[in-house]
């Protein structure tokens, strides 16, 4: 039987008192997933260091580490929360189906737009990076307990929400990546060189995933911080190593939306 994480409930006044007892207590319970979240914080903290003192070429050894450790601190996470054996075959659903998606993306179009990924990003199954694929489920479950958070059980709500709360980092993750030459579109135009259909796209995914897993509609803090500090990366990064200005305000202030919506929610919920 899998040892369930603390979620949050309704809980006597204490106000922020509260949260930080219960966000201590989450740590301590999931001692592993925090120290993953920790290297992961410190790798995307190099990713400018590495660029400055190596050069580009290691660029894609930095995003595929942090990649990887924040993946990591995810299935982490869901394995306490939900047991190992939905765990796994949750990860690998979603796996096998952004793999599938990419490969028809980028071989058609559909959904995204036309695109094309580079050679930067190893290895790749036919043509599509394998790291993309593990890139899916290391922000969509976060997404899940954002929107957790704010739908409570009302199913529809929680699905848009998520997909929202998802489509949201792609604010400043697709501008970031065709930056870095890790793929290009066809015909950049849109969102800062975007097309509007690769969003409609991520949300058409998201939603398949969402629907096709069920996640459980808990909150967990661990998640939490990881869209917390991936918001916080992201707009900082982009804002001030990156010079993708304009992406940084637009996600900074949707993504940045959502998460202190979630978060004054939880603190309403302890001061109820």
């Amino acid at each position: 039987m899998s040892r369930q994480l603390p979620v949050f409930e309704p809980a006597h006044p204490a106000g922020w008192v509260t949260l930080a007892a219960h966000f201590k207590a989450v740590i301590q319970q999931d001692k592993l997933a925090w120290m993953l979240i920790g290297a992961w914080a410190l790798g995307m903290i190099s990713l400018p260091i590495i660029l400055w003192t190596v050069g580009d070429d290691l660029l894609p050894v930095g995003v595929t580490t942090t990649t990887a450790l924040q993946a990591a601190a995810v299935i982490t996470v869901l394995g306490k929360a939900w047991g190992w054996r939905r765990t796994i075959l949750s990860i690998s659903t979603i796996a096998v189906l952004g793999w599938l998606i990419e490969y028809i993306g980028s071989q058609t179009g559909i959904p995204f737009g036309a695109y094309e990924y580079s050679p930067r990003l190893q290895p790749q199954l036919a043509g599509v990076p394998l790291l993309i694929p593990i890139a899916w489920f290391m922000l969509l479950p976060c997404a899940w307990s954002v929107a957790s958070g704010l739908a409570g059980s009302r199913r529809w709500s929680f699905a848009l929400l998520s997909i929202a709360a998802f489509v949201a980092w792609d604010l400043f993750l697709d501008p970031q990546m065709v930056l870095w030459g890790f793929w290009r579109w066809l015909q950049p135009v849109g969102y800062f060189g975007i097309p509007w259909t690769n969003y409609l796209g991520w949300a058409l995914a998201a939603l398949l995933m969402t629907l096709v897993v069920r996640p459980p509609r808990t909150v967990l803090l661990p998640l939490l911080a990881i869209y917390g500090l991936t918001w916080f990366f992201e707009t900082f990064g982009l804002l001030f190593f990156w010079g993708l200005v304009g992406p940084a305000l637009v996600g900074g202030v949707v993504m940045g939306g959502f998460l202190f919506a979630v978060v004054y929610q939880l603190y309403r919920q302890h001061t109820a």
